[in-house]
């Protein structure tokens, strides 16, 4: 049970996002989440998108460096405390969240969206789904 996350490694320079998103755009790919962490000279594009082929191929033949990574994604229930919640049974579960990011769901305005990257994303979604709490599976977000 995952998403695949696609990781683009990017020149810090203006420009270098604007023109990997353009290639992107040019393709119709559509972006589901996005995640930008920078350095000095580079930065990491988190990616979650449509099609994950059409978006690693188009990448791959515009000569930018990535990788694919899978990841969670978890439907929290948008009231005070839905992110608490799930926090509190990956740590009962003791998973480590070693990064985590927003997306938008589309039409379901009850849940917000969660994007975890976990040591076991195995272990996370058994312990989530005991507690109820809904996992999204890389078609769901195709389909978005």
């Amino acid at each position: 049970m995952s998403i695949k996350q696609i990781s683009i490694f990017l020149e810090n320079k203006p420009g270098a996002l604007y023109a990997m998103t353009g290639v992107l755009a040019q393709h119709n790919v559509d972006m589901r989440a996005l995640s930008l962490a920078e350095t000095k000279d580079f930065g990491i594009v988190r990616l979650i998108v449509d099609n994950v082929y059409e978006a690693t191929t188009v990448l791959k033949d515009a000569g930018y460096v990535h990788s694919v990574t899978p990841v969670l994604g978890v439907a929290i229930p948008d009231t005070p405390g839905g992110l608490n919640k799930v926090l509190q049974v990956l740590t009962n579960a003791k998973v480590n969240v070693e990064y985590m990011y927003a997306f938008l769901g589309g039409k379901d305005v009850d849940h917000a969206y969660m994007i975890f990257r976990v040591a076991d994303n195995a272990a996370a979604s058994a312990a989530l789904a005991a507690q109820g709490i809904q996992v999204v599976e890389q078609e769901e977000i195709e389909k978005l």
